[in-house]
């Protein structure tokens, strides 16, 4: 049987390619060593995730406690499932650009050498396997910040006879701008992808996501807001809204829409492919409007204080251009609006949230 390898497995877009692979026929390995519960605290833990997947899947799914930058064992465990291995999918990394600023150098190993580790077993092992790497907007720097924005009462906004007004394209150039640390680490190995896509022929692609979001988010301060914030809505803890006046805006994308943008990628895979993936227009909120529609689904108000303090390298607005993957793929559709995920990621964790 094929095998798909997932790395951070235990993880929001990790387990949901778990699941999705598994139910699609594959057997599934996954690295996850809860680096989450390092980075975020203990209520940031993927192991009850992993647990849960393991208990579900099996004959069909067998982790590894396996860190990305352990090159040789990864090499190993890609020695081990090469001869059924068909698609890589990356999900494994420091996600913060806060944190990263913290331990810069593990910042960068995990995101940039891990990276690396796996392409060169890939490379190595089985070339033509599908590779596919999560990569994020802030590859771009805070670019998009020099963006015409004008401010409603709720969000800022594009006008919208602006070309950018339906969404980013990956053209905007990611050169002189303010990146974080993180978004260099995850610059660095985006690039890489592209580049072993090009120099070997490799079938790679980098999803520059937006905020990818779902009920399996381990919602943390300084990483997932939408779970984040519901969960701060449910509990009564204190939210912080950083800058901007809450009225930055993000488009969110459901981690089931997510993967099935990973098997399009899949079935029709090409080398060096670069993609914008996120919610889109119909998919965008700002901090405002997110905060009214958690405490109208929770059927609570958050208590909440704004900060003038923005975050370093933070996008005051980004929606992401769907136009490039979805010509390249025009079976993909979203099917996961806002309310719908919000929904979800408030019944799913209510019963652990109020325990």
């Amino acid at each position: 049987m094929s095998t798909v390898l997932v790395t951070g497995s235990g993880g929001l877009i990790g387990s949901e390619c778990v699941r999705h692979f598994v139910e699609a026929g594959y057997d599934v390995v996954g690295i996850e060593n809860d680096m989450r519960a390092e980075f975020f605290g203990p209520g940031a833990s993927t192991a009850p995730i992993t647990e849960r997947l393991c208990a579900a899947y099996p004959a069909e799914f067998r982790w590894f406690d396996l860190d990305v930058r352990d090159g040789d064992g990864v090499d190993r465990l890609f020695a081990d499932v090469a001869s059924d291995l068909e698609l890589i999918v990356h999900t494994a990394a420091q996600p913060s650009h806060d944190w990263a600023a913290s331990a810069p150098k593990v910042d960068f190993t995990v995101n940039a050498n891990g990276t690396l580790n796996l392409l060169e077993a890939t490379r190595r092992h089985k070339l033509e396997a599908t590779f596919v790497f999560t990569s994020t907007n802030k590859v771009y720097g805070d670019r998009p910040n020099r963006l015409p924005l004008i401010e409603t009462d709720t969000r800022l906004e594009l006008p919208e006879d602006h070309e950018y007004f339906d969404g980013i394209p990956i053209s905007m150039s990611v050169d002189h701008t303010l990146h974080s640390l993180f978004g260099a680490s995850k610059a660095a190995a985006d690039l890489l992808v592209q580049e072993y896509g090009r120099y070997f022929d490799m079938p790679t692609v980098c999803f520059r996501g937006g905020c990818l979001t779902g009920p399996a988010h381990r919602g943390a301060q300084l990483h997932g807001f939408l779970a984040y914030l519901m969960r701060c809505t449910v509990t009564g803890e204190h939210y912080t809204v950083f800058g901007y006046a809450g009225k930055q805006v993000r488009d969110n994308i459901h981690a089931s829409d997510v993967v099935s943008a990973f098997g399009a990628f899949h079935r029709s895979p090409r080398a060096a492919a670069v993609y914008n993936l996120g919610g889109g227009r119909a998919n965008a909120i700002s901090m405002l409007e997110a905060i009214e529609a958690c405490e109208r689904i929770a059927g609570r108000e958050l208590s909440w204080t704004l900060s003038d303090d923005a975050r370093i390298g933070d996008h005051r607005w980004w929606i992401s251009d769907l136009g490039a993957f979805r010509a390249d793929y025009p079976d993909w559709r979203i099917s996961f609006d806002l309310d719908r995920t919000l929904r979800e990621i408030h019944d799913a964790n209510l019963e652990l949230w109020t325990a």
